[in-house]
């Protein structure tokens, strides 16, 4: 699997009628993990979505391997860009199996049926998300946040060169949050270029290279003892944040708001 750069140049985006960002500019490499700090509005999704060609862009570039987005063919692209969308209800009774083997679809020939590598590849994101118990279940009847799990094996299951994913662990408990924070970190440690949204700042601390602070365009860019501080944070969030420094044997740092008025 060939890497591959994501680059947006003077990026500008938002919904027909109304621009929510501009003069975005930003790389992501292979094996790189970037988080995307905002607020609720703060045009996150928004943002994914025009990266994987699903929304317009209001102007700037988006290139992928140094070509224009709009220069891929939509099977290329499915087979380069993997995407964990924030939600999904979900209409129809396939199991989570069936469900997490759709993200071969890109690999699968027109009117074929997957393979057994095909089978193979979804049993393995299965396994690497924990969620072999729940394999054969109806993907509609299981919980919210069993239903963002088999999103993300879906996702692995594509093979995808860069992932794109919207607030991965909303709706998980905690346990199940670390899981997924550590699939990032090993997915950036095979090569893989990860871009993720998250409302909580210590996920950023906890596994991004990289932190984009993203409120009417970019407000900080840069490793997340940098992006990340308190001032950094009153101005995307209006709250007042400690950032404090964790003592050895622990490593790195975690955001505390301040409660007390």
């Amino acid at each position: 699997m060939s890497a591959v750069r994501l680059e947006t140049r003077a990026l500008a985006f938002g919904h027909p009628g109304r621009t929510l960002a501009r003069d975005v500019g930003f790389t992501l490499a292979a094996g790189e993990a970037l988080a995307v700090l905002g607020p609720n509005g703060g045009g996150k999704t928004t943002l994914f979505r025009t990266l994987l060609g699903l929304l317009p862009r209001h102007g700037g570039e988006i290139l992928l391997d140094g070509r224009a987005l709009e220069d891929w063919d939509r099977r290329s692209l499915a087979r380069t860009l993997g995407y964990v969308p924030q939600q999904h209800a979900g209409y129809f009774n396939f199991t989570v199996r069936e469900a997490v083997l759709m993200g071969r679809t890109a690999h699968v020939g027109l009117f074929a049926t997957p393979a057994e590598a095909d089978r193979a590849a979804a049993a393995e994101a299965i396994e690497a998300l924990g969620i072999g118990p729940l394999a054969d279940r109806i993907y509609t009847r299981i919980s919210g946040g069993e239903r963002q799990l088999a999103l993300i094996a879906r996702a692995l299951a594509q093979g995808p060169r860069l992932l794109v994913m919207d607030e991965p662990t909303a709706s998980l408990d905690f346990g199940n949050q670390a899981l997924v924070l550590r699939q990032i970190r090993a997915l950036a440690a095979r090569g893989i270029g990860v871009i993720f949204s998250t409302h909580d700042p210590d996920h950023a601390l906890a596994c991004a290279d990289r932190v984009m602070l993203l409120k009417d365009g970019v407000l900080a860019l840069g490793a997340p003892h940098e992006a990340i501080s308190p001032e950094s944070l009153e101005r995307l969030y209006g709250v007042h944040v400690d950032v404090v420094s964790l003592p050895a044997p622990l490593a790195g740092s975690v955001c505390v708001p301040r409660l007390a008025t």
